[in-house]
C-alpha cells in the first residue's frame, strides 16, 4: 500500500519551502520516521520523515523545487522491506521520468535528473554537448565541474584556416561565473533588511565600554561557575541583563509603532543573533529579565548549538522585543546595524581590544570595547538612545550592580 509523503505545517505564515536535499533515492529502503528529505523556509530547516517503514515508490519534486503545505512530496510503499537495493535498481531498465529534456546545444537530449540546473546553464552559454560528458555527481549526474572540465580542455587543430580574429574588447566570462539562485533564509534576511531601512528613521550612536570589571569577574568565578552549572561564563549574558536595566529605564526602546498607535512591550524577550548553518538567525531569550546569569549562559549555548544543526524551530525565533548582536566574535571594531522590524532597537557589540584611555590623569591601557544602538527615530530621540548606551555601559563597567540589581 503506497503511503503519501506530505509537506507539513511549516509555521506561523510559512506556506511554501524549497526541496533542500533528498537523503534516500527512488527505491531505497526507509524506516518510520527516518528522515527523508529536507525543507529549507526563510527561517529554518525541517526535517521530514519516514510516514512508514518501506521502499520509496516514486519522487515528486527534485531538489531545488518550490512546494507548498500539503504537497505530495512522493510516496512510500509501506512493508517493501526488500527493496531493490541501488545495484540492483540500476541495472533495471528505469521508468521513463516526466520531467521535461534538456538539449543541448549538440542536439543530445538529457533528462534533468542527469544535470544539475547550474551544469546545464553552464553547458547551454558555452555550447557545451552535455550528451558527450561523463558525470562526476551521483548516480553519474553531471556536475559544473564535468562541464568547467571541458571547458579547459585544449581545443582541437582546426583542419581550416582560422577565422578572422574576434574584435577586441571585454571577453566573455560565463565559463568563470557561476550563478546560484538565493536561499529561502537569505532571500528572508534581503528583503528583511531593506524593509527596515525602507519602513524606518534609522540612526546609530556609538560609545565604548571598559571590559576589565566583567574580565576580572570573570576570571575569578568561570570555574566554579562552570563546575556549579555546567556551562562557561560569558560576556553576552550581562549585556542582556544590562540590556533590560536599560529597557525598563527607557520603555521606548523595547516598543513598537503599529499605525499610528505605539504599543509599549512590557515584558523583555531578548533577540541574540547566531550563527546557524546557512547564516545569521535570532533566536529569541523569553523573559530575559526573569533568567540568572547561568539560564541567560544555558539558553543562549543551547540556541547556539542547535542554530548550526539546523535544530531551531519557528518558535524559537518568533517573536523579540530587542535584539543583540555581537560582530566582535568575527573581529568587527565598529558596526552600524539594522533593526529587526518591528523592533524599535537593536545594541551592537564587537571585538575588545586594549586601548590607552586616560584615568585620574594618568594614561592606561584598558580592553575597551565599542558598543553600538541603531534606533527607530520616529519613537526614540536622540537623548534616550545615548541615555540608553550609558545605563549600559555603567552596568557592564560596575557588574555588581546587576548582581544586586540597583
Amino acid at each position: 500500500m503506497a503511503v503519501e509523503l506530505k509537506v507539513p505545517p511549516l509555521g506561523e505564515s510559512i506556506t511554501e519551502a524549497v526541496v533542500g536535499k533528498w537523503n534516500k533515492k527512488q527505491g531505497e529502503s526507509v524506516s518510520a520516521d527516518e528522515p527523508l528529505v529536507v525543507l529549507e523556509t526563510d527561517k529554518v530547516t525541517i526535517d521530514v520523515p519516514s510516514p512508514a517503514a518501506g521502499s520509496i515508490a516514486s519522487i515528486a519534486f527534485k531538489e531545488g523545487d518550490k512546494v507548498r503545505v500539503g504537497d505530495v512530496l512522493g510516496t512510500i510503499e509501506a512493508g517493501a522491506g526488500a527493496a531493490a537495493s541501488p545495484a540492483a535498481a540500476a541495472a533495471t531498465p528505469a521508468p521513463a521520468q516526466a520531467a521535461a529534456p534538456v538539449t543541448s546545444a549538440g542536439g543530445q537530449a538529457q533528462s534533468d535528473a542527469r544535470i544539475t540546473p547550474t551544469a546545464k546553464k553552464m553547458a547551454e552559454e558555452n555550447r557545451v554537448d552535455v550528451g558527450q560528458l561523463k558525470g562526476s555527481g551521483t548516480g553519474g549526474r553531471i556536475m559544473k565541474e564535468d562541464v568547467q572540465g571541458q571547458l579547459n580542455r585544449p581545443a582541437a587543430a582546426p583542419s581550416a584556416p582560422p577565422a578572422p580574429a574576434a574584435p577586441s574588447g571585454p571577453r566573455p566570462n560565463a565559463a568563470r561565473e557561476e550563478r546560484v539562485r538565493m536561499t529561502p533564509l537569505r532571500k528572508r534576511v534581503a528583503e528583511r533588511l531593506l524593509q527596515a531601512q525602507s519602513n524606518a528613521a534609522l540612526l546609530t550612536t556609538f560609545n565604548e565600554v571598559d571590559m576589565g570589571e566583567v574580565m576580572a569577574l570573570r576570571k575569578k568565578y568561570n570555574d566554579k561557575f562552570q563546575a556549579k552549572h555546567g556551562v562557561k561564563l560569558g560576556f553576552m549574558s550581562f549585556f542582556i541583563r544590562a540590556s533590560v536595566e536599560a529597557l525598563k529605564a527607557f520603555p521606548q526602546i523595547n516598543a513598537e509603532i503599529d499605525g499610528e498607535d505605539v504599543i509599549f512591550k512590557h515584558y523583555y524577550d531578548i533577540g541574540v543573533a547566531v550563527s546557524g548553518s546557512r547564516g545569521l538567525v535570532v533566536p529569541v531569550v523569553r523573559d530575559a529579565d526573569k533568567l540568572s546569569l547561568a539560564e541567560l549562559e544555558k539558553t543562549v549555548g543551547d540556541y547556539g548549538g542547535r542554530a548550526r544543526n539546523d535544530k531551531l524551530t519557528m518558535s524559537d525565533l518568533t517573536g523579540g522585543t530587542f535584539t543583540i548582536t555581537n560582530g566582535g566574535i568575527f573581529g568587527s571594531m565598529l558596526s552600524t546595524p539594522i533593526l529587526n522590524p518591528p523592533q524599535t532597537g537593536i545594541l551592537g557589540m564587537h571585538n575588545i581590544v586594549e586601548r590607552p584611555v586616560a584615568r585620574d590623569g594618568q594614561v592606561v591601557i584598558r580592553p575597551i570595547m565599542y558598543i553600538a544602538l541603531t534606533y527607530d527615530h520616529r519613537l526614540v530621540d536622540g537623548r534616550e538612545a545615548v541615555q540608553f548606551l550609558v545605563r549600559v555601559k555603567e552596568c557592564i563597567e560596575d557588574p555588581e550592580r546587576l548582581l544586586l540589581d540597583i
